[in-house]
């Protein structure tokens, strides 16, 4: 399994995310950074947390405009499995692979804590080895990871099941239907406000984490698929 890793101006996060995946589930791991137009064979691709061009404008907002977004876009939409962690979640639905926005948590605070999350879909590149009602123990951190959409994309994403992950005891930052990710249709681009790769080592706390990255491996065997 050969992951991206996308590097932006303002990731703080990638490290992690590399170590996660290299060290704890000994997978092949490339960083690329946000200049680069060519994914370099990758089976599956990570934009990571952080702050990417100091959240100038709006978090995402700039680097929506990466040339690095035009390889991506292309590898989406040939079914490649996509994972925007925090801020790489931003970045998504800014560059419109996922419906909706991030905006302040409400009441403005800053929230870092462990927070139990349900997956609600088993159907997507990063569940799919995962029970729908399963519940994961993952940490937060983020100013400005409340969810938010119009009644009518609210309603198609739970029509369509798109609601991967919810916060189990509701949101700690004003989430509508206390959503903490969702997916695009086809279900092969996911993401996720809470961090994955903060959890996928037990000298951590919890492993529980580890879900996501093996459901994308397993994925990416069903599918065969190679098209970075």
């Amino acid at each position: 399994m050969r992951w991206g890793v996308v590097l932006f101006p303002g990731s703080n996060d990638e490290r992690d995310t590399l170590c996660a995946l290299s060290e704890v589930l000994e997978h092949d791991v490339v960083p690329l950074w946000h200049g680069d137009t060519e994914l370099r064979s990758v089976d599956a691709v990570i934009l990571p947390g952080g702050f990417s061009y100091g959240d100038y404008l709006r978090c995402g907002a700039i680097a929506q405009f990466a040339a690095i977004m035009e390889p991506l876009k292309r590898f989406a939409g040939a079914g490649g499995p996509v994972l925007g962690i925090c801020n790489g979640f931003q970045v998504l639905c800014e560059a419109g692979f996922l419906p909706g926005a991030l905006v302040r948590n409400k009441g403005l605070r800053f929230v870092c804590r462990r927070e139990r999350i349900r997956v609600e879909s088993d159907a997507t590149a990063f569940t799919c080895v995962a029970e729908k009602g399963t519940l994961l123990t993952i940490p937060v951190k983020h100013g400005e990871g409340c969810y938010v959409a119009s009644d009518s994309t609210l309603a198609e994403l739970e029509r369509e099941r798109r609601v991967v992950f919810r916060y189990a005891d509701g949101a700690p930052n004003g989430a509508l239907h206390d959503i903490a990710g969702v997916a695009n249709r086809e279900g092969n681009v996911v993401g996720l406000m809470p961090h994955p790769e903060h959890a996928v080592d037990p000298l951590l706390g919890c492993s529980d984490g580890q879900i996501l990255f093996r459901s994308a491996a397993e994925w990416v065997t069903r599918t065969q698929r190679k098209v970075g």
